[in-house]
Parts: structure tokens; C-alpha cells; sequence
């Protein structure tokens, strides 16, 4: 079983719609995982049907039992993040410290799990989807990658699926991490821009630290050939090579509203995704 993990230095890059693309050429032999938990939207797209869904627990949240409770204030002068009201815990504005259960002198406070999310196994007509939601503001969405990345491959070993496909979180943060550890190869989506090119040498530098064979694909790249050059010398100085580029085309914005893969709408864009597939099937 292969995988390979799809990311961004940064936003808006075009990484989801050519994830969705890569699945539907790779056709039967694929389950793709939208690791993008805090802002999924990769089943805008492959429109899926949930078969599974799973609760996922992050961090253990303060709870005071009233029963114990004597209202002594101890949890209300050191609580940092001011989440005690009332001498009750709002989840809301609990991280998890357990500074409260460690000065109460009545052991009234409990550290207990709550849902912070959901893990579900999707059907879609390119194959199983595993994603996932994070609920808002909530944290540990690097243990909810991992969590999803594990399903994964546990549905394409008992599918006899090849290949996991990873759409990951943009950044060089910690859900991206969990998105690229362990990975056989990481494609790297960037822009001919500045903060492009920048936040390009940041997902580089992330992806070298843990010894992961790169490739980088540039989207958009005629509108600005001159970054685009830019960053086709800065790929040639690491010794990175260069997958794909990708035109400008607004048939991709035409398969969005379809709620398709440019692939099956076509185009210009299309026709380089498909040169891109070549060179990804190459590298495995």
C-alpha cells in the first residue's frame, strides 16, 4: 500500500480540487482521506454517502461535582483561561490544563473526555472517503488526523485498495505533520506568488526534516511566469523536481459549481492533471 500526501505551504492553492482529480483517475484502486479536519471540504466535491461514523475525543475537559464541591474559589483564582463561573466548568473555554483538579482541596474536579468531533467512512463513486469535523474550537485536530489517516488504511487493506490518497491541511503546523509522517511521497501544491514561493520553502524545509521524497506541482503558473521561473529554480537548487504545472482555466471553476473533478468536465487543466497523474504513477 502506498500513500501520498497532497499539501500546501499555504491556502487557496487549488490542493483539494486536483486531490478530488488524482481520485478519480486513479479509479478503483484508491481511498482518499481529507485530512484537512479543521476546514473540510474535499466532499463538496465527491459528494459522498456516510456508512460509519465514529466520535472522536481529543482532550479531557475540567467537570466540578457539586456533590464535593465545598466553593472554596481555589479553581477560580488559578484558572488562567477564566472557565469557571458559578463553580462550574464552561467546555467552552476549558484547555485542558487540569491546573483546577490539581488545586482543589475537596478533589471535586474530574477530568472527563468529551466529543470534540466525528471520523466518518463515506462511499463515493471514485471509491471509500474517510474525513472528518472538527467541532469549532476545539483542539488536538493533529490526533484527529492521525485518527483518520489510521481508518484509512484499515479500509484499503479489507478493500485490497493500493494507494491512499491524503488531501492535508495547509501550513506547516501540526495537522500537517500528522498529514505527511510516514508518507511515500508528498506533492506539494503552490501558486506563482510571493507568499507562494515563501510558504513553498517552509512545507519543503518540513517535508526534508522527516526524510520525504517531495515533488511540487505549480497551479495557475501562467499568471505569472516570472514567479513561476522563480520557483522552478528555487525546486532546481533542492534538487525538487517539478511534477506539474497547471494553467489557468476557467472550466475548473465550471467542474466546482458541477460539483465534479475537472477531469470529467476537461479542459486545459484537465490535460495537465492527467500529464501530473503520469509523473505521480511513475514515482510509486
Amino acid at each position: 500500500m502506498k500513500q501520498i500526501a497532497i499539501v500546501s505551504g499555504k491556502g487557496g492553492t487549488g490542493k483539494t480540487s486536483l486531490v478530488a482529480s488524482l481520485a478519480a483517475l486513479a479509479k478503483q484502486r484508491v481511498v482518499t482521506a481529507d485530512c484537512d479536519v479543521d476546514a473540510p471540504d474535499l466532499h463538496l466535491i465527491l459528494l459522498p454517502t456516510i456508512r460509519e461514523r465514529r466520535e472522536f475525543f481529543g482532550m479531557k475537559k475540567a467537570s466540578i461535582d457539586e456533590s464535593k464541591c465545598t466553593k472554596c474559589g481555589s479553581c477560580l483564582d488559578h484558572c488562567r483561561f477564566g472557565a469557571v463561573h458559578d463553580f462550574q466548568i464552561d467546555p467552552a473555554l476549558c484547555e485542558g490544563c487540569w491546573v483546577c483538579k490539581l488545586v482543589c482541596p475537596s478533589e471535586a474536579v474530574a477530568m472527563i473526555d468529551r466529543p470534540s468531533g466525528y471520523a466518518y467512512i463515506s462511499d463515493t463513486r471514485f471509491g471509500p472517503l474517510v474525513h472528518a469535523e472538527l467541532f469549532p474550537g476545539e483542539e488536538a485536530s493533529g490526533k484527529l488526523v492521525a485518527m483518520v489517516r489510521e481508518m484509512a488504511r484499515t479500509v484499503a487493506a479489507s478493500h485490497k485498495r493500493d494507494l491512499v490518497l491524503i488531501d492535508g491541511s495547509p501550513g506547516i503546523g501540526c495537522p500537517v505533520i500528522a498529514s505527511l509522517t510516514g508518507v511515500d511521497l508528498a506533492l506539494v501544491v503552490t501558486e506563482p506568488t510571493v507568499t507562494g514561493e515563501h510558504d513553498l520553502e517552509r512545507i519543503l524545509d518540513v517535508a526534508g526534516h522527516f526524510g520525504i521524497k517531495t515533488l511540487v506541482c505549480i497551479n495557475k503558473y501562467d499568471l505569472n511566469l516570472v514567479a513561476a521561473r522563480q520557483i522552478e529554480d528555487l525546486c532546481r537548487v533542492r534538487g525538487v523536481e517539478i511534477a506539474g504545472k497547471l494553467p489557468f482555466d476557467p472550466s475548473v471553476v465550471d467542474a466546482m459549481v458541477q460539483a465534479k473533478p475537472i477531469v470529467e468536465v476537461g479542459g486545459p487543466a484537465a490535460e495537465a492533471i492527467l500529464g501530473l497523474w503520469k509523473n505521480l504513477a511513475k514515482q510509486l
